[in-house]
């Protein structure tokens, strides 16, 4: 992608068309990645997100011990040598928030100290959330500039298993400490009162670990004793469901297009933002499933739908908490209101999402309502013509983006270089079915 400050969308007349791959998930890379660095032996991935984000979290394996080389794309192999070790250097995560929390656990089970940074979005991001409860699993870490925020030292091993209640579902929080009770004294036992993403337990039995999960209530419960060691395996990682909501998305709002993402991963913890688009009345259709690194997976077809507004479900939240800015875009051509609620934790991903769609929407003539965990889009026409900021995050500017191509105007947005962080090659792969989005002016 170009090193422009402003990318721009123009209206299109033609439908979009046509077949594309999403890249690679990007929580099973990162996890991939960080599983094969713990594990002994070599761990082959194939179909690994060559995004800023995950190059930053190989990277950070790599400074933990392990070798870690590209093959060709998305083909790339870690050797493990066991565990992690002291870096020599400061983990810089960069963007990664994933990356940066996931880390802390797998670090935490070690008798090492690392320091851990990031760019000065990651700065903004909470982290007691996950330093909490490894240092009641006797962890320690100094906070070397302001408090719940890198850049911190992590001073780890020693670790006793522990029981965990989580109050929010967040496979953030759960997958850190999970990690952390591979290598911890005892049993780790952490409770969810919602289900989260479950890529951690899956991919922890391809790595040769005993994880236990049985359902209670509306989560489950996941069981996992300490003193266990992973074995290097090979991992598929499929398209990312978050990544192929763009071309999708886009599909479902310019009228005559269809459009087909190959290969994307179905999950049920990561298909909400699909169903929601389904009681909206999204003509979304899935063909050719099959399982593939543990995952359903499956080809998604999105038609032009004349969509409806829907109050999606709050319990919905975790399992499109990512994509509420590309379904704020569609809904804003849907008819009525789309009520979404119960997301608060949108505010503390890498901007105040919420605040930053309001402000964008509104800028494009949409009629919208913030609230303290959510916001309401009220469909219709949509005028564009505005820039819009996005405080260097790639959600808000790939979703603007796509508004731009069925709005009345352009729509331009700036900072667009953070798309890399998930999805290098967004524009080449949009503008190949037929959008126009291209570099403004400095």
């Amino acid at each position: 992608m170009s090193a422009s400050s402003t990318f721009i969308a123009r209206p299109i007349s033609a439908p979009l068309k046509g077949a594309v791959r999403a890249p690679g998930d990007k929580s099973m890379s990162h996890r991939a990645l960080i599983f094969g660095g713990m594990a002994e032996g070599v761990t082959e991935i194939e179909g690994l997100l060559e995004g800023d984000d995950i190059l930053a979290t190989a990277r950070a394996v790599e400074a933990f011990g392990a070798e870690v080389e590209r093959l060709g794309e998305g083909r790339w192999r870690v050797t493990g040598r066991g565990g992690f070790r002291t870096p020599g250097s400061i983990i810089d995560c960069g963007n990664a928030g994933t990356g940066v929390r996931l880390l802390m656990g797998a670090a935490a089970g070690y008798d090492l100290t690392a320091t851990f940074d990031g760019d000065a979005s990651l700065r903004k991001r909470p982290m007691k959330r996950v330093t909490g409860p490894l240092a009641d699993m006797g962890a320690r870490f100094d906070w070397n500039a302001a408090e719940d925020r890198v850049p911190l030292t992590l001073h780890g091993g020693g670790l006793k298993g522990m029981d965990y209640l989580q109050t929010v579902a967040s496979a953030q929080i759960k997958s850190a400490i999970l990690l952390a009770g591979l290598n911890a004294s005892g049993e780790t036992v952490v409770v969810e009162p919602e289900k989260s993403r479950d890529h951690t337990e899956r991919m922890l039995r391809a790595f040769g670990a005993t994880v236990d999960v049985t359902e209670e209530g509306e989560g489950w419960r996941v069981r996992l004793k300490g003193g266990q060691a992973l074995t290097g395996t090979a991992v598929a990682v499929p398209g990312d469901p978050s990544s192929a909501a763009f071309p999708l998305a886009a599909a479902l709002i310019v009228p005559g297009s269809e459009v087909t993402v190959e290969g994307v991963m179905l999950n049920p913890q990561r298909t909400g933002l699909f169903d929601t688009w389904i009681e909206m009345g999204a003509d979304l259709t899935v063909s050719n499933r099959r399982v593939s690194g543990g995952e359903d997976v499956g080809d998604v077809t999105a038609r032009y739908s004349a969509l409806k507004g829907v109050v999606v479900p709050e319990d919905r939240a975790a399992s499109m908490i990512d994509e509420y800015p590309i379904l704020a875009a569609t809904a804003a051509f849907a008819e009525g209101r789309t009520v979404m609620r119960g997301i608060g934790e949108m505010r503390v991903k890498e901007s105040d999402r919420i605040a930053l769609m309001v402000a964008g929407l509104t800028a494009c003539g949409v009629a919208v309502e913030e609230e303290p965990e959510g916001f309401i889009v009220a469909g219709g026409s949509v005028r564009g013509g505005a820039t819009v900021a996005t405080a260097h995050d790639h959600r808000i500017a790939m979703s603007h983006l796509i508004l731009g191509l069925a709005a009345e105007q352009p729509v331009s947005v700036l900072d667009p270089e953070m798309i890399a962080t998930s999805f290098p090659g967004f524009v080449d792969l949009m503008n190949g079915l037929g959008a126009d989005i291209g570099a403004g002016r400095d």
